[in-house]
């Protein structure tokens, strides 16, 4: 589901010096239009990974991009591991 800002500062229980914050680091990536950015259920459960992180586990800002690195990967490869299956079922039919 797509969402405004505003709609996705309220979901993800975010001020909006923390979201341009966490924009800087690059830490979420919102989609763009001409007049405004677009975020995903995925950027809000993003953003609770990174309260969680940095709030209740006192992870600092360096171990956050790593964190986040490290899951993208996993994401990365989780997708890919999914086509090469649905591959491999296409080439067995």
């Amino acid at each position: 589901m797509s969402m405004t800002k505003q709609q996705f500062l309220v979901s993800a229980d975010l001020q909006v010096q923390t979201l341009e914050l966490w924009i800087e680091h690059q830490w979420l990536i919102p989609d763009s239009t001409a007049s405004e950015q677009v975020f995903s259920d995925a950027d809000v459960a993003r953003a609770h990974l990174i309260r969680d992180l940095k709030g209740d586990f006192g992870v600092n800002d360096e171990g956050v991009d790593v964190v986040l690195h490290l899951v993208d990967q996993l994401h990365g490869l989780r997708r890919a591991f999914e086509q090469l299956q649905r591959d491999m079922q296409e080439r067995s039919r």
